[in-house]
């Protein structure tokens, strides 16, 4: 079980890298525009709070990174960066897109549930 939840925790980090290279370099390009559905003039008013936004992200995959870097010694650790991850997908979710939900939400409560039984 070990090994899955892992696996789950370093997926989640690697969408939240994701997450930051679409909204801190690619959110006015087409990829980032494509990505949230909005036009290249939203996009450029946005951009400022888009990349502060996409470094956020990059402090969350860090934080997963660091606790599957500490084997494991870093249960507690994956556990506190997935809970910030869900509640962020949860208020995500309820604030701007549904969508939110199943992309950054329901992946963190699995992994978090995983990390948590192993």
């Amino acid at each position: 079980m070990s090994t899955v939840a892992n696996i789950v925790v370093a997926l989640v980090a690697l969408l939240h890298v994701y997450f930051l290279v679409l909204e801190m370099f690619l959110w006015d390009k087409p990829a980032g525009l494509r990505a949230f559905g909005q036009t290249l003039e939203a996009a450029k008013a946005s951009k400022v709070l888009a990349a502060n936004q996409g470094l956020y992200n990059g402090f969350l995959a860090a934080g997963l990174f660091w606790g599957l870097s500490l084997g494991s010694g870093g249960t507690d650790v994956k556990l506190f960066f997935l809970s910030c991850v869900l509640v962020a997908g949860v208020y995500g979710a309820a604030t701007a897109s549904r969508k939110i939900l199943f992309v950054q939400a329901l992946p963190a409560a699995l992994g978090w549930v995983l990390v948590y039984l192993s």
